[in-house]
């Protein structure tokens, strides 16, 4: 396929966009892969197939077929039922996934572009399928590296049957895909013996600049809302999973609560790892912790501001396999940051890059709670440290500069 032969027809190259969420889901993936196949439709002839809302539109029915700010959009059927519920899960992603192989097979062409990201697990193999039975270029884009995931979150252990398995499926998935987006450098590095380095591209997800920015924080309404405007404190915002070291943070604000009454410590989100947090807090009657529910995007601008410090957490192993998307946001926010990860993760390559804040390694306890406490008396670094979040965001992280690199991957030769 190339892009000259598009040009000859006066055409624009036709590119499917292929997810479980899209718009009116505004989950992370339905936002993301929302804004990339609009930011697209001036280039491309831009359709997307998806299935009904079943996260946080849970419960909204969509038309099965309509044109959004140029986008034709294409609703598959799928169960949807309680995605908390593993069998139930597995259910959703088995109906959803047949109806989108039968569309797609329908609807691909030769010279077709086809996007498809990397949850549900089962997706990308039938879109794959799909796409080189039809002739089309496959682009695979990597948000969570599988099963490598599951490694690090002890759900799957190294050399079962099981594991054997799904590595095969998934070396075979990437060695396949005419192309690969990958979300961080470390992804690409783990990647890159999988598949040609060339056909590997790093495009980072991006800040919301046009809702969030920098915010007084003597008005926010959350902190006057808890009654936190003089506390200092360290806000955690997003999902509370497997894949979150929320285990730490819990320890490390239980040993200074002591030393310093005035940190407080805000948790806002959901996810199977929010009933221990709550368990912990109440058990250990740490006062110096909020747990508030999750709140709708279009607050952020409130709840990222929130604070003096915004938290990012992952567990140990998931350097190459994951990057939080959050961590763009509390950037746009100007907010300094503190992470535990992996030294070679890409959160890491970004906080010592653009000088944004402080991490430490993932169930490093006594570090963490060093770090905290250093922070709290370290208010010209916090103030310059946030300065450089909000320039980073700016130069580095805009949803046009994103745009721009998927531009260029699709109008490339595969």
């Amino acid at each position: 396929m190339s892009t000259k032969s598009d040009k000859e027809k006066g055409k624009r190259p036709r590119l499917w966009v292929v997810s479980e969420l899209y718009y009116p889901e505004m989950t992370s993936t339905g936002y993301y892969l929302t804004k990339i196949a609009e930011g697209l439709a001036d280039d491309f002839d831009v359709r997307v197939i998806c299935g009904q809302p079943n996260y946080s539109a849970r419960g909204t029915r969509a038309p099965k077929r309509e044109n959004l700010k140029g986008v034709e959009v294409y609703r598959g059927f799928g169960t949807r039922l309680d995605k908390n519920v593993i069998p139930f899960r597995i259910i959703n992603m088995l109906t959803l996934g047949v109806s989108v192989f039968l569309r797609s097979l329908i609807s691909f062409r030769n010279g077709d572009r086809v996007l498809v990201v990397t949850t549900p697990p089962l997706m990308p193999f039938l879109t794959g399928i799909a796409a080189k039975l039809r002739g089309s270029s496959h682009i695979l884009l990597i948000h969570d590296r599988y099963p490598e995931i599951l490694y690090a979150v002890g759900k799957l252990k190294r050399g079962s049957l099981t594991a054997r398995i799904l590595e095969m499926m998934s070396r075979s998935l990437i060695r396949s895909a005419d192309r690969i987006i990958a979300v961080g450098r470390d992804m690409k590095k783990a990647l890159s013996g999988l598949n040609e380095e060339s056909r590997i591209y790093v495009i980072p997800n991006w800040a919301e600049l046009e809702t969030v920015e920098p915010g007084p924080r003597s008005e926010n309404e959350l902190l006057l809302e808890q009654g936190l405007s003089d506390k200092f404190v360290f806000l955690y915002a997003g999902n509370m999973g497997y894949p979150n070291d929320i285990e730490t943070i819990l320890e490390a604000a239980n040993r200074v609560r002591e030393t310093d009454p005035e940190i407080h410590f805000i948790f806002l989100g959901a996810g199977v790892k929010k009933t221990l947090l709550e368990k912990t807090v109440k058990h250990k009657h740490l006062r110096n912790i909020t747990v508030l529910n999750s709140r709708p995007r279009s607050q952020q601008q409130v709840f990222l501001n929130a604070c003096d410090v915004g938290l990012v957490s992952l567990v140990k192993l998931m350097s190459g396999v994951s990057m939080p998307s959050r961590t763009y946001n509390i950037l746009a926010a100007g907010k300094p940051i503190l992470a535990l990860c992996d030294r070679d993760s890409e959160v890491s390559k970004v906080l010592k890059e653009d000088n944004v804040g402080w991490s430490v390694e993932p169930g490093d306890l006594d570090g963490l709670v060093d770090v905290i406490l250093k922070i709290k008396s370290s208010s010209e670094k916090i103030a310059e440290y946030g300065k450089n979040a909000r320039i980073a965001a700016l130069t580095k992280y805009s949803l046009e500069k994103a745009v721009e690199s998927y531009r260029s991957v699709f109008l490339s030769d595969s």
